[in-house]
């Protein structure tokens, strides 16, 4: 249960968020829950690594944001040991600097790691409270990347990620888990109560992330698949190069390009994969990529690949990518975990786990079928406007601080646009989602850019083959 301050409020409580894995606003997962709270009236700063090009300090849309430069990148035991130490202590630094700037009254940590527990029950002495936002099972991924724990050394390093993680249940005043399968592991391994671990899906807020018509138009005989996300070990992103590697090599699909959007410690070791499996003609790495240039990569792509392999950990994680191919009404084929089947139903297609074949199999499906794939962009784009919209998890990630404090503003946690924006800040003329033919135009000539087109000048166009189209055409049958 809820544990009421014992204080008289007559401020709006301060917030402090802390994030190691990845800088802010680029994580945006917690932007959207900065977003919620400045937005229901709560102060918020954010403690976090800096991106290239990062200031120490900026305040950003209503959120103090301090960062300090990452740890080298980490090898070994010994090289995780030194980042998590490392960046445990600048950012406990930042938060006495914080602390200067005005009082805290709440630190919300997201993991990984699980280290912030401690800084969180010294600061309780002041009469902070500590909120466990939890990101990822990091004994899981332990398991996912080395397999079981086999001999003594490995055995201490897992049941050490065992005994942080619980302290971070055990110290948290409440839990905020990203699924239900995270939150049984509150339960069961924290020891926590149904009634102290709120779920907060990370879903897309749909208003602001829908397709739009691209600036690059490109040759629409070419089918282009496209990923989205961090390229770490536990990531797959080699499963991609395979899946085009079998398309283009071994079933003569030489129309095939794939664009892989993101950074991440495999981003070196994918672009040498790529050379040997000869693909550098079909294969693209855009590096970190930021919210505009993801619409446009997204606006203009065929496929969604969802590459993540069923281990302990993916399993029963979220992957965000795919909620946002399906906010940007585009068809996606994925690996059959779990979580992923929860987030995308029937509106994404699924190939069994490490299958190439298969998951070959069902991308030939889509770039063979042009009606399958519009009917699926469809599909999944209505689900996740109606089911794993951030606006209802917006509130229950606000009630959360509201019960915990006794703060209350009245209003929607995430604003109410006023009347219906036809353009994106960058000019980019947003597709209609209402209006039926517009929409399966677009459904049917993705990568077409500015245009207005019906569905029989898009099938003319797709039937002509070869040709890019032309910015200024107006086409109409």
């Amino acid at each position: 249960m809820f544990r009421r301050p014992t204080w008289t409020r007559k401020r709006a409580p301060h917030i402090l968020i802390i994030v190691q894995n990845l800088p802010v606003p680029l994580d945006r997962r917690v932007w959207l829950e900065c977003q919620a709270l400045v937005t229901r009236g709560y102060r918020v700063s954010v403690i976090c690594p800096k991106g290239p090009g990062d200031p120490v300090f900026e305040h950003l849309d209503g959120v103090d944001i301090h960062k300090y430069a990452p740890a080298p990148e980490a090898e070994g035991l010994a090289g995780y040991a030194w980042e998590f130490a490392y960046s445990w202590v600048r950012t406990a630094l930042l938060s006495v600097k914080v602390r200067r700037r005005g009082r805290f009254d709440v630190i919300q940590a997201c993991n990984p790691p699980d280290t912030y527990w401690l800084l969180a029950l010294l600061w309780r002495v002041a009469g902070v409270r500590f909120v466990y936002d939890h990101h990822d099972l990091n004994p899981e991924l332990f398991r996912s990347r080395f397999g079981e724990p086999q001999g003594t050394l490995k055995k201490l390093e897992y049941r050490t990620l065992l005994w942080l993680e619980r302290r971070s249940f055990r110290a948290a005043d409440h839990v905020i888990s990203t699924n239900e399968s995270y939150k049984g592991k509150a339960i069961t391994r924290g020891g926590r109560s149904a009634d102290e671990v709120t779920v907060v899906r990370s879903g897309p807020d749909t208003e602001q992330m829908r397709p739009i018509y691209p600036e690059a138009p490109r040759r629409i005989d070419t089918v282009n698949l496209v990923y989205v996300g961090i390229m770490g070990p536990q990531d797959g992103v080699d499963q991609v190069l395979h899946v085009v590697d079998e398309l283009v090599h071994h079933r003569g699909r030489r129309n095939v390009t794939a664009t892989l959007l993101g950074f991440g410690d495999c981003l070196e070791k994918l672009k040498a994969e790529t050379l040997e499996l000869r693909l550098h003609d079909h294969v693209t790495f855009t590096g970190r990529v930021d919210r505009t240039q993801m619409a446009e990569y997204l606006s203009r792509g065929d496929i969604g690949v969802c590459p993540d392999l069923k281990t302990p950990l993916n399993d029963v994680s979220t992957m965000n990518k795919t909620m946002e191919y399906m906010a940007y009404a585009l068809p996606a084929v994925a690996f059959d975990l779990e979580e992923t089947q929860v987030s995308g139903a029937d509106t994404v297609l699924y190939a069994p786990s490490g299958d190439v074949a298969a998951f070959a199999d069902q991308v030939e499906r889509l770039i063979d079928d042009r009606d399958l794939r519009a009917r699926m962009g469809r599909a999944a784009r209505e689900r996740v406007a109606a089911v794993l919209d951030w606006r209802p998890q917006a509130e229950a990630y606000v009630g959360v601080y509201d019960a915990l404090t006794g703060f209350h503003v009245d209003g929607p946690a995430v604003p109410v646009t006023a009347g219906v924006r036809e353009a994106d800040a960058q000019g980019r003329r947003y597709v209609d989602l209402h209006d039926g033919e517009a929409m399966e135009a677009y459904l049917l000539g993705r990568g077409a850019s500015d245009l207005t087109v019906t569905t029989e000048a898009i099938r003319q166009l797709a039937e002509g083959g070869g040709a890019t189209v032309d910015a200024t055409a107006d086409v109409r049958s």
